[in-house]
């Protein structure tokens, strides 16, 4: 079995962070998206305790970032190259301390978005890390896993088990399969699966979108928001699943509920996939992604009682396709 990666809470000597650097993707929302990003780089390392690392491709990325937070103690700029921000999926999982890291193969979820350099990131990420890779030939986005740090695993069958992420010429990619392939990459003992994902998530439903352990044995899912809310039926299915479930030490699993954000539009008038699941877990706080209301701040808040519990906004980095953990990756203590 492969090193166990450890649960988002335990301690972190640094943590990645991607910069908006293409304006040809990011178009007239690069400049509030850098906004954003920068916010919460500046939020990571002053009430976070987090050492940032914050990549950033091209030389007119770098000298915006070197503007916006060349001041700020406790972020680095790191130079390199990729397609685009999402480390979450693209860069390595990191095991023992860092020493040690896991990728996949990475085919622009599903073939949807196969950018320039993606697939070198998780190569970069680990070399400026310090870790050693150890590189599986399967297709497996980082943002398709949450874990414990016990060797229990949750995930979703929409996106795991998807054909446009692993095909068989003769042996279909089955539940069995990918528990086999976790056990021998993130050394998974148990994996939990969920269905289906939310409305219109490119990503083929990850699961960092929709639920996430918060402790040991404890899985924060949201609670649709309002009549019109398009995911209450895929919120109230995981709550469903996970009932009567046991993790890898066999101790049930218990699950709290948190208000979701409610049906959100974009500017073209289709529903996104606002979430406040794909907050982040820093040595010091909490930082969720808000959509115009922080009740979720409030409900979040007594989850962490040893964290600060902050809520920024993240409507210009939701235009690319996901928020604030999606666009991150930590590297444990």
């Amino acid at each position: 079995m492969s090193s166990i990666v450890p649960a988002e809470w335990a301690p972190h000597r640094a943590l990645w962070l991607g910069f908006p650097s293409h304006a040809d993707l990011w178009q007239s929302n690069l400049g509030p998206a850098r906004d954003e990003v920068a916010a919460l780089a500046r939020a990571l390392a002053t009430v976070g305790g987090e050492h940032v690392r914050l990549f950033v491709h091209g030389r007119e990325a770098l000298a915006d970032a070197r503007a916006r937070l060349g001041d700020v103690s406790g972020v680095e700029l790191v130079p390199g190259s990729f397609g685009d921000i999402w480390l979450r999926d693209t860069g390595p999982l990191f095991t023992d301390g860092g020493k040690k890291a896991v990728s996949f193969r990475f085919n622009g979820w599903g073939g949807k978005y196969e950018l320039e350099h993606d697939d070198t990131v998780a190569r970069q990420l680990a070399d400026l890390s310090a870790s050693l890779l150890k590189s599986h030939d399967f297709v497996i986005e980082g943002g398709a896993l949450d874990h414990d740090g016990f060797g229990t695993v949750l995930t979703t069958r929409q996106c795991l088990l998807n054909a446009n992420r692993n095909t068989h010429k003769d042996l279909p990619w089955t539940e069995a399969i990918a528990e086999s392939a976790l056990r021998k990459s993130v050394g998974a003992s148990r994996v939990l699966w969920l269905g289906d994902g939310l409305l219109n998530d490119h990503t083929d439903g990850h699961v960092d979108n929709l639920a996430r352990f918060i402790a040991p044995g404890v899985v924060c899912c949201q609670q649709g928001t309002g009549d019109d809310d398009p995911n209450t039926a895929a919120y109230d299915a995981v709550a469903e699943a996970l009932s009567g479930a046991l993790d890898a030490r066999g101790q049930p699993i218990s699950v709290v509920r948190i208000p979701s954000p409610g049906l959100q539009h974009g500017a073209d008038g289709e529903i996104v996939p606002a979430s406040h699941m794909n907050f982040l877990i820093a040595n010091k706080a909490v930082i969720v992604p808000t959509y115009g209301d922080d009740a979720v701040v409030d409900a979040l808040r007594p989850h962490f009682p040893h964290h600060v519990v902050l809520g920024l906004p993240s409507r210009a980095i939701l235009t690319g396709g996901g928020s604030f953990h999606c666009i991150s990756q930590q590297v444990p203590a």
